[in-house]
């Protein structure tokens, strides 16, 4: 069992058997159709979505989508997880960012930190354009900013450092 969620107050408990997915107990039904490079074409209830995966980060359980061109930042945590978090021992195994790294390509428009600041997960880190759309980079952990890889009005490729955490 898996519990997901998108960081706001939806919350799934999603099964999956070899067989079949359930989500909160009911059978969850769809047409998944890889396209190559992390890009999917999904049916479901009746509806076309087109996805990709933007980043994976296997750690902390978190995947960044983009579905119908917009972001979306999936957490999820197993029977483990959830065991440490009523214990409330979730803290110990959180670990120590390093960097932030651009999602896509793109372009700096805004850099909302410098170098020094203590950041908390969460926290708007930089604006970056792209494909005519503003994303806002958020810190993936607790840390302080040790160097700002890039200047204002930067273009960026995918996997590029960004950020580095001290």
């Amino acid at each position: 069992m898996l519990q997901v969620n998108t960081g706001s107050s939806q919350v799934w408990e999603v099964e999956y058997q070899p067989d079949a997915i359930t989500v909160n107990g009911e059978p969850f039904t769809w047409d998944l159709a890889p396209l190559g490079n992390g890009r999917y074409h999904i049916l479901h209830e009746g509806r076309s979505f087109s996805a990709e995966v933007v980043s994976v980060e296997r750690a902390t359980k978190t995947i960044q989508l983009k579905v119908d061109g917009r972001i979306m930042d999936i957490n999820a945590k197993d029977r483990f997880d959830l065991l440490l978090e009523k214990l409330g021992m979730s803290d110990v195994a959180a670990h120590k960012i390093n960097e932030l790294k651009a999602p896509m390509p793109g372009l700096i428009v805004d850099i909302r930190v410098a170098p020094g600041q203590t950041v908390q997960k969460g926290d708007p880190l930089l604006v970056l354009e792209a494909m005519k759309m503003e994303n806002i980079l958020k810190s993936p952990g607790d840390g302080v900013v040790s160097a700002i890889k890039v200047t204002l009005r930067d273009n960026v490729t995918k996997g590029q450092v960004l950020i580095q955490f001290s």
